[in-house]
């Protein structure tokens, strides 16, 4: 990921998966959800939970810890469930994706961001736009467009559950 892209987006909305704080792009954020109850669809992908209806649309709702090789998210009261927009093959797929906990709105300076990690983490990097600083700790900032490889969004699309913006 280029620094010019990093730049750009100065806020983020921080949340939690496990122990660990990951960030996204406000701008991708349409909005976010209590957890609220999800209807499980046959043969979809272990990391796609079921759909949710959001004012009439239907909207599939991935696991992040799943995606990300984590246990199963637990509902908690903090649970919540993040509307985000991701591009698939030019075209914008309304995506829930669920956390533990959404943290906060974060401005971050282009000098709080760090690039992704080369070596030396469980994840792969690709997905990750940088790490930001602040205090001491590490925020996994994610380009929510790499997470899923096209192939994975096109079967959910496919099976006729993800609403087209």
């Amino acid at each position: 990921m280029s620094a010019e892209k990093i730049i750009e987006t100065h806020q983020y909305l921080t949340f939690k998966l496990d122990e660990e704080v990951f960030a996204l792009g406000i701008d991708k954020v349409r909005e976010v959800l209590d957890y609220t109850s999800i209807t499980k669809v046959p043969q979809t992908p272990e990391f796609m939970r079921g759909v949710i209806n959001l004012r009439g649309g239907v909207v599939p709702v991935i696991d992040m810890r799943l995606k990300f090789g984590m246990p199963r998210t637990e509902p908690t009261v903090n649970t919540c469930i993040i509307i985000v927009e991701v591009e698939v093959e030019g075209e914008t797929t309304i995506l829930g994706a669920l956390a533990d906990s959404v943290q906060e709105v974060l401005d971050l300076e282009p000098q709080q961001i760090e690039p992704a990690p080369k070596i030396g983490t469980k994840l792969r990097t690709d997905f990750i736009r940088g790490m930001g600083r602040r205090d001491e700790r590490f925020i996994i900032i994610l380009d929510i467009d790499k997470i899923f490889s096209g192939d994975e969004l096109l079967a959910v699309r496919d099976s006729g559950v993800s609403a087209v913006a």
